[in-house]
């Protein structure tokens, strides 16, 4: 008997693997993740109300539509990407991941910690992330993923170069 996408074990797994496609630099594999409508979005860094922003009226450091997440993939792949060139070693760490489900879809929690390794320098980003998943074709995809990161700024890091 195989389990549905909604169980537990199932949207675990999920996120593990999309942390390690994140990790290995497989982008073109974790853009294919998103549905046709999906959305990947970082919050702008201290903000207690992070989750709840509309990025239609806040300025948010990342807000991309399926269209800008596969052009993100595809200038992050380039060697003229010089904030990632050479790209920089990351590992996604991905915990305390909470479950609900909404209608058709699940909605998730996570706390999430990501070391990024480039020239010698360890820079950490921590914080939140919320999912919203949906079962296409038996298979769980991303219909929303928004990074809420627990910085009051990002010194010393500069930027988010990398995918959170």
């Amino acid at each position: 008997m195989s389990a549905s996408p909604f169980d537990r074990e199932a949207v675990e797994d999920f996120l593990y693997a999309e942390a390690e496609l994140l990790d290995a630099w497989r982008l073109e594999q974790w853009q294919a993740l998103f549905t046709d409508d999906g959305r990947y979005e970082v919050a702008p860094v201290g903000m207690t109300d992070a989750e709840t922003l509309d990025p239609s009226r806040v300025l948010f450091l990342v807000a991309d539509d399926r269209t800008r997440i596969a052009q993100r993939c595809i200038r992050l792949m380039k060697k003229s990407a010089h904030a990632e060139y050479p790209r920089s070693r990351t590992r996604h760490v991905v915990a305390n991941i909470r479950i609900e489900r909404a209608q058709d879809d699940i909605l998730t929690s996570a706390n999430f910690i990501i070391y990024r390794v480039r020239r010698e320098e360890v820079m950490r980003y921590m914080g939140r992330v919320l999912h919203r998943l949906r079962s296409v074709d038996g298979a769980l995809r991303i219909v929303s993923k928004r990074a809420c990161l627990d910085l009051e700024s990002l010194k010393p890091q500069g930027t988010v170069s990398i995918i959170l």
